[in-house]
């Protein structure tokens, strides 16, 4: 089974939903509003995805940063600090398998489509 880590009234998060449900994927749902993602879980994004993918630089919480804020997240341990602080800062959706490795980052229908391919 697949876990999709986001927040729910996302709008790229919905496309993400809609698609699973389409394609029949079984999936569960971690909701970073309802619990923050784990140190050592978003150290295991960084290490397999590096900062640049793990972080949402395009979203409104990125941009409400203070510039002190932004410089921590430079570095892995700032920036995971300020993620548990406020989950928003993650990009979204990150789809995981079983074994926690990271399958896709964001919504992009072909790239579903490739890569769950064999789940449906």
């Amino acid at each position: 089974m697949l876990t999709i880590y986001g927040i729910k009234n996302c709008s790229t998060m919905k496309k993400a939903f809609d698609f699973l449900d389409q394609m029949h994927v079984s999936y569960q749902f971690f909701d970073y509003k309802k619990q923050p993602p784990s140190t050592l879980l978003l150290e295991g994004w960084i290490e397999q995805l590096g900062l640049d993918v793990v972080i949402n630089q395009r979203g409104t919480t990125w941009r409400k940063l203070t510039d002190a804020q932004k410089s921590l997240a430079a570095v892995a341990e700032g920036a995971i600090e300020l993620m548990v602080a406020q989950p928003s800062m993650i990009k979204r959706p990150i789809i995981t398998d079983v074994a926690g490795k990271v399958l896709l980052v964001g919504f992009d229908t072909a790239t579903y489509q490739a890569a769950l391919s064999h789940t449906c």
